[in-house]
Parts: C-alpha cells; sequence; structure tokens
C-alpha cells in the first residue's frame, strides 16, 4: 500500500532481552517508550500531591475564619501546590510522557536522537523534584513566597526554606533543555525517508515549537534563579533594593521566561488536540499548514508578552500599550486552531470516544480562558482585576481546562496503544462529565469573586464573598470524585488483560500502524512516507485499489 499504514504483518518482532531486570530495567533503560512511562508515574504522583494540597486550600476557605490550617500553612500550601503543579506536572506533562513515547514513532524514528542524555533528562526531573519538595521536611518550615518566588520576599524576608527549592527548580530547567534539545535534534535527523516537515503530524509540529521554547527561554530562569540564591547566601544586591537592587527587574527576567513556560504548558496540549479531531472526525484536518504555522507564531511572539504581568509595576504608559497590544496579537494564531479544529468536526463522520469529549470540554474550557486573558491583556480592566481571583480563574481555565484536560485526553486516546489494555469506555465518559460540572463550580466563581474585588493569596474574606466560596469548595470536591473515578478505571485497565486492538480509533500516523504496546526501536525497517498523516479520503481509495489487486 502506498502510504504512511505500513503491513505489520510482514515484521519480525523480536523480544528485547536487557541484561537488567526488574525495578533496573526501567530506571536504567534508555529507550524512549520506558522512559515516557517513568514520566508518566511520576508526573501522575506529583498531580495527586498537588489535587492534595489544593483541596486542602479550599476546604479552609469553606468558612471565615481558620477552617483547617493556620495562615502560615496556607501560604506553604498555595507555594508548594504552585511548584508541583507549574514545574513537576504542566511544564514537563505532555512532552515528557507523550513525546518522549510518540514523537519518534510518529515521525518514522527508532528513538530519539540521543538516548542516554533522555534517561539523563528523567534523572534530573526526579533529583530536580526532591529538591523541590525538601522544605516539607526540613527546619524553618515549607517555602511560603508563592510558585513565582518574588523579590524581596524571597530573597530577605522569609525565614523558611526557600535555597532548597530554588536548587529543585534549576535542575528541573536542566531537564527541560536537555529534553528540548533532544526533540528538536530528532525531528530535524531521524525523520523517515520522505517525511518532510509538511508531512509530519501535528502533535510534532506541536512538540517542536515547544522544544525551541525549553531551549531558548529556559536558561534565563535559570540564571535569575541562581541570582536569587547569591542575593539570599551572600547579600549581593542584584534584585533587593536596600542594597542597591531593583526588584522589577525581577520581574522582567522571571515573566521573560515564565510567560513563553505557559506556551510549554499549552502547544502541546493543542497539539494533541489536532491529532485526536481528524481521527474521531474521520475527515483531513482543515488547515494543516495554518496549524503548523500558527504553533511557530505562538512560540515568537509568546517572547513578547511578558510585561501584561507587569501593568501594575510602575512601567511607562508606552510599554503597557506596547505590550497590550502584543498580547492581543498572540490570540490570534490560538484563534485560528481553535477555529479549524471546529472546521474539521463540521459535517464528519464523528465518533464521540472519551478522547474526544475530553477535546469539546478542552474547547469551551479553553475559550473561557483565552477571552477572561484579554480581560488581564487590557490595561484598564487588568488594574481593576489584578492580584484578584479572577486571576487564579483565568490561570486555572487554560492550564486545567486546557493542558491537564488535554493530558488526560491524551492518555486515554494513547492509552491503548502504549499498554496494549483497553479501559472501561462508560466509567471513562461518566469520569469526563463530573470533572467538567466540578471544575466549573470550583473554577467560575473565581471570575465574579475576582470583580468584586476578593484579593488572591488572603487566607480570609469578607462576609459577602462567603457564598461563593462554599460554591467553589463543593466544586472541588465533584472534581475530584471524577479525577478518582478516572484514575481507578486507568489502574484497572493497566491491571488488565491485553485486550486492545491495534488501531481501535482508526488512526492513519505511524504509531497506529506498529503493535500495542510498540517494540523495541518500533519498526524492523524505517518506514517511506507517501502522504500526508490526515489523508482519510487518500486511504479510502488507495484501501479499494488494494482490495481489488489481492
Amino acid at each position: 500500500m502506498n502510504s504512511q499504514v505500513l503491513d505489520v504483518n510482514s515484521v519480525d518482532y523480536l523480544e528485547y532481552k536487557g541484561k537488567h531486570k526488574g525495578i533496573l530495567a526501567w530506571i536504567l533503560s534508555t529507550d524512549h517508550k520506558r522512559i515516557g512511562i517513568l514520566y508518566l508515574v511520576s508526573l501522575t504522583t506529583f498531580f495527586v500531591v498537588g489535587v492534595l494540597l489544593g483541596f486542602l486550600m479550599r476546604f479552609e476557605m469553606l468558612s471565615q475564619g481558620k477552617t483547617i490550617v493556620d495562615a502560615q500553612t496556607y501560604n506553604a500550601l498555595f507555594t508548594l501546590h504552585g511548584i508541583i503543579m507549574i514545574f513537576l506536572v504542566i511544564i514537563p506533562g505532555i512532552p515528557a510522557v507523550f513525546g518522549n513515547f510518540f514523537l519518534p514513532i510518529q515521525i518514522g524514528a527508532k528513538d530519539v536522537a540521543f538516548p542516554r542524555l533522555n534517561l539523563l533528562s528523567w534523572w534530573l526531573y526526579l533529583i530536580g523534584a526532591i529538591f523541590a519538595l525538601s522544605s516539607l521536611f526540613l527546619s524553618g518550615g515549607p517555602i511560603d513566597t508563592g510558585w513565582t518566588f518574588y523579590i524581596p520576599y524571597s530573597s530577605r524576608y522569609t525565614s523558611t526554606n526557600v535555597i532548597l527549592p530554588l536548587l529543585g527548580a534549576f535542575i528541573l530547567g536542566f531537564s527541560s533543555i536537555l529534553t528540548g534539545l533532544n526533540f528538536v535534534t530528532t525531528v530535524h535527523r531521524l525523520r523517515a525517508p520522505g517525511m518532510t516537515f509538511f508531512k509530519m503530524p501535528l502533535f510534532v509540529w506541536a512538540i517542536y515549537s515547544t522544544a525551541w521554547i525549553q531551549v531558548v527561554a529556559t536558561p534565563v530562569v535559570g540564571i535569575t534563579i541562581i541570582l536569587v540564591m547569591l542575593e539570599r547566601l551572600f547579600y549581593v544586591g542584584i534584585f533587593d533594593p536596600t542594597l542597591g537592587g531593583d526588584p522589577i527587574l525581577f520581574q522582567h527576567l522571571f515573566w521573560i521566561y515564565s510567560h513563553p513556560a505557559v506556551y510549554i504548558m499549552i502547544l502541546p496540549a493543542m497539539g494533541v488536540v489536532s491529532e485526536i479531531i481528524p481521527t474521531f472526525a474521520r475527515r483531513t484536518i482543515f488547515g494543516y499548514k495554518a496549524i503548523a504555522f500558527s504553533s511557530l507564531s505562538i512560540a515568537i511572539i509568546g517572547y513578547l508578552v511578558w510585561g501584561h504581568h507587569m501593568f501594575t509595576s510602575g512601567m511607562s504608559d508606552t510599554s503597557r500599550w506596547i505590550f497590550s497590544f502584543l498580547t492581543f496579537i498572540v490570540a490570534i494564531p490560538s484563534g485560528v486552531k481553535v477555529f479549524n479544529w471546529v472546521a474539521t468536526l463540521y459535517k464528519g463522520s464523528i465518533d464521540l470516544g472519551t478522547p474526544l469529549i475530553y477535546v469539546l470540554a478542552f474547547i469551551f474550557l479553553f475559550s473561557i480562558g483565552g477571552l477572561t486573558g484579554l480581560v488581564l491583556g487590557s490595561i484598564a480592566t487588568d488594574i481593576h482585576v489584578h492580584d484578584t481571583y479572577f486571576v487564579p480563574g483565568h490561570f486555572h481555565y487554560v492550564m486545567f481546562g486546557g493542558t491537564i484536560f488535554i493530558f488526560f485526553a491524551a492518555i486515554h486516546y494513547w492509552f491503548p496503544k502504549m499498554f496494549g489494555k483497553m479501559y472501561n469506555e462508560k466509567w471513562a465518559k461518566i469520569a469526563v462529565g463530573i470533572m467538567f460540572v466540578g471544575f466549573n463550580m470550583l473554577y467560575f466563581p473565581m471570575f465574579i469573586l475576582g470583580y468584586m474585588g476578593m484579593p488572591r493569596r488572603y487566607y480570609d474574606y469578607l462576609p459577602e464573598y462567603a457564598g461563593l466560596h462554599i460554591l467553589s469548595t463543593i466544586g472541588s470536591w465533584v472534581l475530584i470524585a471524577g479525577l478518582t473515578i478516572m484514575i481507578i478505571n486507568l489502574i484497572k485497565a493497566v491491571r488488565g488483560p491485553k485486550n486492545a486492538p491495534m488501531n481501535p480509533w482508526g488512526g492513519l500516523t505511524l504509531e497506529w500502524q506498529v503493535p500495542s504496546p510498540p517494540p523495541l526501536e518500533n519498526f524492523r525497517e524505517i518506514p517511506e512516507i507517501k502522504h500526508g498523516p490526515y489523508d482519510y479520503h487518500y486511504y479510502e481509495e488507495e484501501k479499494v485499489e488494494y482490495e481489488h489487486s489481492k
């Protein structure tokens, strides 16, 4: 057959016999698929911890005054919740798990360009995580600065353990850089014959764009973290105003990295959406090149909008309107993607499977997150809602409703391929429905609270905010119920028999043309690519010709 589809029956897949056994066969493996699963297990563990911390925060806000913890503990809870969810879950999430597992297969490669460097990235991730969470167990108490480590509080005023979490974030940055270098090199050097850039799956485009952000932007925050540690240990006076430093400089350096990091979080999720929609709509993706170039556009323009985090920090009026204008510009390529996704679904032969339901939930939630982002990108409205509950409401609609929901979509989409097993579709759909309701109950009241003037990061609140806080807390319980059902369903599937067909969804990209789970080195012979990854009409015509030829 003259297509991306391989005749797997003709391939002699061999069992791999490694020199290590048991757990060592995993933690010393250089197989990109095993490293992806190592990331999945690690990320899931940290995600559960982060959810638990978030649950405790919301439970504290159930009533006025102290409910379960005191103010200092609350500060530590939201700091650790942010550090875990941002640095240990969302930033590495989709690239580390699904990029590692599927990017080489989707471009017809046997592994990533640097397998040992790939394993080192996971080890650095684990070491960084240990350092980041170490303040929980040391004298002085867990870090309480917030995940942004703002100066001068983090350099001088707090007596909590700051250095080790900062060092952990620095090490995690190295893990991110090495992963990005590996992906960029893999895409450039290891594509199968015939796979031009415009025959790559859109997930590969998204990971490729993200990898460039990881390589270029991450060193900035690494240097910034080192400077904060030097200031805290040796009173250098780079950011501390009492020593002649400039605290606004820290904000610039931090957000020069951290706003592009938002796209490290969301671009891979957009790539997953671009895989799931054509598969479940049985249609060639609408506007392939527009989606591919919009990923690059988001990556490039994302470097230029960091200042919208600092409209109230004292920057000039000229800087304000320029950053505001660029913030509105960066929304355009995201809008292009949403338009093309919906256009692909239009008149498609839609199979409403669990992965597609997650994608539809994502489009709804991410659209709310994007539109409320424009409220924060507009100078006048941002000044009104800055540092209120409106900001975490927007942030969670983008990050949780965006990245995490698509992380779940990716798990359900690629689960049969990764493990050779199938989960219970009925319970998977029940879980996503409960999560969708709980998510909106939890986070939508935050927009109203913020508009009313409720400041974020506060341990207590005025009586007029009580009703919305109670609704939000109840929403967290509903959301956790949905998460619990989803996790139990997937764990039961992992422990069950291998019962998944090789291609349960009818996908055309290369990972669906190899056995489940894929063997070592993926292919006996590197495939030759003849057409694009979503050409369903081409595939149907070719299948008819093939049947006639037999």
